[in-house]
């Protein structure tokens, strides 16, 4: 049977309704700790789960649970036990009232465990659970990376060659299983967040992008197809069955040893002072940046429709030329701190030398300072640094002029060297102290949230179980934005009920 429409009024009415008649007679106590998790419930309208769900329903047979009390309910597990396990949520909900009545179940009337997994089943677009097939062969760990850095891509010049393909052939869309999910989030949570401002300028809006390891074991879990291993032949080439397919080894960059799970890449609103997340990728944990935030930002553009995207942080894992040119074919302004792969300074036409850095030398070897940057034919105006004063004070001028010597880089000769904002500039450090938001909202999913508590198997429960946690990002940064006057309606919650 299809689901009735339940508004938010009514689950509101309910709880407070609830929370009188359990909480006010002395029969329990509610503690302040407990108010902002109530009031994080009563401000999130998640009504419309239930319109947005409801051709995965059938026309008949018994009534359902109603669908915005099932998600509310997941969502707060998130936010008060995430640690546990759902089976452990339904017996948390026998055991505290409060957290029944929050869901928008009478106490003692809690939905099973099966109930919990097939509405969650909903929001996946695929009967798979998985991307791949469990059948695979055997593959090996990835090289080590240097002391503080990522490992190095599995094949050299594997971005250049995905970034050739995809600006010969174009970037088709291609329907994930996941994309279910990102609507909803994207029309019901992050729409929110945008009209509350909280994201930033949606016109112009600034991404954040970076990768982290997402253990979800200790080791790969196989089981052979063949008889090798009776026959005695230990290191057979046949093809296993994987218990976590869309998983591999990775190396950990950060401890510096190897983990077995997802490549996690994120990317947030980088001006959002709460360090919001808009998409996330789940890749195996052999790749490499340089090529999710290629197969992120494509997917990304391709779906989100609350704004526009004008610029993208990244670290200097993302820093190769194919990325510039990808970005900038996507009409986003790349901001990417330099791998210093090479020491020397490169030679040009002139007398002057360009450093590793993108800068301009002299010929006594002092380096130009930046002079503003022309649009009219997008190039870089430097300028003498002797001559930037009252006078020139070089003692061998290279330029008879009063103004000194002057010099123009093309960012269409190196996108990498010569961006369209300079990295000397104070523009581009004050914008680049912002990247650092992914990776505090990558930690907070992480620690705060114990992403990697969760015991799944699949792809489909991981998916859910991250986009889960963004939700409740976002719904702490409602709280945070309403929090003074929230507290005045808790001041008047138990003044009313006397």
């Amino acid at each position: 049977m299809k689901p009735v429409f339940v508004g938010h009024a009514d689950y509101q009415l309910f709880v407070l309704d609830q929370l009188r008649r359990h909480y006010t007679h002395g029969l329990a106590v509610l503690v302040p700790r407990d108010w902002p998790i109530i009031w994080k419930c009563l401000i999130s309208d998640l009504s419309h789960t239930a319109t947005f769900l409801r051709d995965s329903y059938a026309d008949k047979g018994p009534a359902p649970r109603d669908p915005a009390s099932m998600l509310r309910s997941y969502l707060l597990f998130l936010l008060v036990r995430s640690e546990i396990g759902i089976t452990a949520w339904v017996d948390e909900m026998y055991r505290v009232p409060l957290y029944a009545i929050l869901s928008g179940f009478e106490p003692g009337d809690i939905p099973g465990v099966g109930t919990f997994y097939d509405f969650l089943t909903r929001f996946w677009a695929s009967e798979a659970k998985n991307f791949k097939s469990k059948s695979k062969p055997k593959k090996r760990k990835p090289k080590r990376g240097k002391k503080g850095e990522k490992a190095p891509t599995t094949s050299a010049g594997k971005v250049k060659r995905l970034v050739d393909y995809l600006l010969r052939s174009g970037a088709k869309l291609q329907k994930q299983p996941f994309d279910r999910l990102l609507e909803f989030f994207h029309s019901q949570i992050v729409y929110v967040s945008a009209k509350l401002g909280l994201l930033g300028d949606m016109d112009a809006l600034t991404l954040a992008g970076d990768g982290t390891p997402l253990v979800t074991s200790s080791y790969p879990r196989s089981k052979p197809t063949c008889d090798c291993s009776a026959q005695g032949l230990a290191n057979c080439s046949h093809r296993r069955l994987y218990s976590q397919p869309d998983c591999d080894s990775g190396w950990d960059s950060a401890r510096e040893k190897y983990f077995n799970g997802y490549h996690l890449y994120m990317l947030s609103a980088a001006n959002s002072q709460h360090d919001l997340p808009l998409y996330p990728r789940l890749q195996p944990a052999s790749r490499h940046d340089a090529v999710s935030v290629v197969v992120s930002s494509i997917e990304f553009t391709q779906r989100f429709t609350l704004g526009t995207v004008d610029k993208i942080l990244l670290d200097a894992a993302h820093d190769a030329e194919a990325i510039y040119e990808w970005l900038e074919h996507q009409h986003m302004e790349p901001f990417i701190d330099l791998n210093n792969r090479k020491k020397k300074n490169t030679d040009t036409d002139s007398d002057m030398q360009i450093s590793p850095a993108g800068v301009p030398i002299c010929p006594i070897g002092k380096e130009m300072k930046p002079n503003g940057y022309d649009n009219t034919q997008n190039r870089q105006k430097w300028r003498c640094p002797l001559a930037c004063g009252s006078k020139n004070t070089c003692p061998t001028p290279c330029s008879t002029a009063k103004y000194g010597r002057t010099y123009h880089t093309f960012k269409a000769d190196n996108l990498r060297l010569f961006p369209k904002t300079n990295r000397q500039s104070e523009a581009w450090k004050k914008l680049y102290k912002r990247r650092t938001s992914v990776e505090r909202s990558n930690k907070r999913e992480k620690i705060d949230y114990k992403l990697e508590a969760g015991r799944h198997r699949s792809t489909k429960m991981w998916y859910i179980r991250i986009y889960g946690i963004m939700m409740c990002q976002h719904i702490d940064a409602w709280y945070a934005h309403h929090k003074d006057e929230l507290k005045k309606k808790q001041e008047q919650f138990f003044t009313n009920a006397s």
